[in-house]
C-alpha cells in the first residue's frame, strides 16, 4: 500500500499555521514582574482580517475524516472490531496527551512552590492548555466514525446538510435568555460536518469532476461574505468570535477552504512524487503531535528569559517597532522549539512499549471504551477552558476524570497478535501517535481494489 502523500503535506501545513498563529496573534507581556498575555487582534484593526490566513482548523478535520473513513474500512475489512480500532487510535492520542498533562501539572507543582502568585499561575497554565480544546472534540469523532460512514453510505450529502442545518438551528437557540450552553452542541456538528466532507474527499464525490471543488469554494466564499457583511457575525475567524462555539460562518469559511485545498490536489501530488521532498515533510509528520501539544512552552521559556532582564523589549502592540520585534519573536521560538520537540520525542521513546490495552476482552471493553472516551473528552475540555492551575492550584476533578478515562481505555483488554500470540500486549509503534492518527493521520489507508493494486488515491496520478 501507498501513502496519500498530499494528505501528509496538508498536516504539516496546518501545524506550521497553528503554531505560527498562535506565536502570532498571541502577545505575551511581561510588566510589574507578572507574566501575561493579550489578544494581538484587540490592538490591530485589520487584525481580524489576517485571522482568515491563520484559520487551519478545517484542514485538520477535512484530513481526518478521509482518513478515519479509509482506516476504518480497511480494518474492518480484515476483522477488526468498533472496539479494537478506536481504542488503539484513542490511546495513540492519550499517551503523548497524558505526558504533556504530567510536565505541566508538575510545572504548576514547583510553580507553587516557588509561591508564584496565584493570578499570574492562573494566566500561563491556562495559555499552555487552551490548545486542548481539539483533543475531545476529535475523540469524539473518532468514536464515531463507524456510525457516521455508515449514515454517509445510505443517505449521503443529507448527513452534512442536516449538520448544516443543526448549526444554525443551535445559532438561533443559543441567543435566548439562559440557553448560550446549547451552542457548544456546534462543536460536534460543524467540525462533524467537515469531518464528514472527508468522505466525499475519499469516494471522489469532492473532486470529480475537477470542477467542484471550485464550487464548493466559491460558494462558501459567498456565504462568508454575506454572513460577515450582514453584521451579524464577526469577521475574525480565531478567538470567540466565531469558534466559541462555532458558527455558520466558520462552517462557510471552512467550504471555502476546503474547495481550495482539494483543487490543489493533483498539482501538490505531482510535486511530491520525488523522494527528497517527501522525506523531508516524513520526518515532520513523525513530530507534528508533539509540535501541537508543546508549542506554547519556548513562547513562556523566551519571555521568562528575555522580558524581566530587559534583553527584549516590549512595544506598543500594531506598531512598527512591535512588528520588528514579533519577527525576531517567531525565529527565537523556532528556535527553542526545535530542540524541546527532540527532548520529548526522545523521552516519549520507552511510551512506545506500553500496552495499548490490558486485561481480558468481553463483553465489557465497549462499554469501558465509551466510560473512557467520555470522561477524557470531559476532562481535556476542562482543562482547555480552566487551565492547569484554575483556583491556583491542581485542577483535581479534570486530572481524576483523565486518569479514570485513560484507566478505562485501557482495561478494554489485550488485541490478539498475529500468529495466535495473544499472549503479548499490542504496542505502540514509532510514529504512531503523530497528531493525525488521532488528528490528521501519518498515512492513509484504503481498500484496495480488486486483484490487489495499491492504495486508492485522488488526483490525475490515481
Amino acid at each position: 500500500m501507498t501513502r496519500n502523500r498530499y494528505a501528509d503535506l496538508l498536516r504539516v501545513v496546518a501545524i506550521c499555521g497553528v503554531v505560527y498563529g498562535h506565536w502570532l496573534l498571541v502577545s505575551v507581556t511581561y510588566q510589574q514582574g507578572r507574566l501575561s498575555g493579550v489578544d494581538a487582534i484587540d490592538y490591530i484593526r485589520w487584525g481580524r482580517w489576517v485571522t482568515w490566513a491563520m484559520q487551519v482548523m478545517p484542514v485538520f478535520f477535512l484530513v481526518g475524516g478521509y482518513v478515519n473513513a479509509g482506516s476504518w474500512q480497511l480494518h474492518h475489512g480484515e476483522g477488526q472490531t468498533w472496539t479494537r480500532w478506536v481504542r488503539d487510535r484513542v490511546m495513540r492520542l492519550m499517551w503523548p496527551t497524558a505526558a504533556y498533562i504530567v510536565v505541566a501539572l508538575v510545572g504548576v507543582l514547583i510553580a507553587q512552590a516557588a509561591e508564584v502568585p496565584s493570578a499570574e499561575l492562573r494566566e500561563i497554565a491556562w495559555l499552555t492548555a487552551l490548545h486542548l480544546w481539539f483533543l475531545p472534540v476529535y475523540l469524539l469523532l473518532n468514536a464515531l466514525t463507524p456510525v457516521l460512514l455508515a449514515a454517509h453510505r445510505r443517505w449521503g450529502l443529507a448527513v452534512p446538510a442536516a449538520m448544516a442545518v443543526a448549526t444554525g438551528l443551535v445559532e438561533v437557540v443559543r441567543l435566548a435568555p439562559g440557553l448560550h450552553f446549547v451552542g457548544y452542541a456546534n462543536y460536534l456538528f460543524v467540525w462533524g460536518g467537515i469531518h464528514q466532507w472527508g468522505f466525499f474527499w475519499l469516494d471522489g464525490t469532492l473532486t470529480s469532476p475537477r470542477r467542484r471543488p471550485y464550487v464548493l469554494s466559491l460558494v462558501g466564499a459567498a456565504l462568508l461574505v454575506g454572513l460577515v457583511a450582514s453584521g451579524a457575525f464577526k469577521v475574525d475567524m480565531v478567538g470567540s468570535g466565531n469558534t466559541n462555539p462555532p458558527s455558520v460562518a466558520l462552517l462557510a469559511f471552512a467550504a471555502a477552504q476546503s474547495g481550495l485545498v482539494l483543487a490543489a490536489e493533483p498539482w501538490f501530488t505531482r510535486r511530491l512524487a520525488g523522494p527528497r521532498l517527501w522525506r523531508r515533510i516524513r520526518r515532520l509528520n513523525s513530530v507534528v503531535m508533539n509540535v501541537y501539544l508543546w508549542h506554547f512552552v519556548p513562547a513562556l521559556l523566551v519571555a521568562l528569559v528575555l522580558y524581566p532582564t530587559g534583553v527584549f523589549g516590549q512595544a506598543a502592540i500594531g506598531s512598527a517597532q512591535w512588528w520588528e520585534q514579533k519577527a525576531i519573536w517567531l525565529v527565537l521560538l523556532t528556535l527553542v522549539l526545535i530542540p524541546v520537540v527532540a527532548a520529548v520525542s526522545w523521552a516519549e521513546r520507552p511510551m512506545l512499549r506500553l500496552p495499548g490495552g490490558i486485561g481480558p476482552v468481553g463483553w465489557w471493553s465497549p462499554v469501558l471504551l465509551v466510560v473512557g472516551i467520555g470522561a477524557a473528552a470531559q476532562s481535556l475540555a476542562m482543562f482547555a477552558v480552566d487551565g492547569f492551575a484554575p483556583d491556583g492550584g491542581l485542577p483535581v476533578p479534570a486530572l481524576s476524570g483523565f486518569a479514570l478515562g485513560l484507566l478505562a481505555t485501557l482495561l478494554t483488554g489485550r488485541a490478539p497478535q498475529p500468529g495466535g500470540d495473544n499472549h503479548r500486549p499490542q504496542r505502540l509503534q514509532a510514529g504512531d501517535h503523530a497528531l493525525g492518527d488521532p488528528g490528521v493521520p501519518v498515512a492513509v489507508q484504503f481498500e484496495q481494489e480488486p486483484g490487489g493494486g495499491d492504495q486508492y488515491q485522488h488526483g490525475e496520478d490515481g
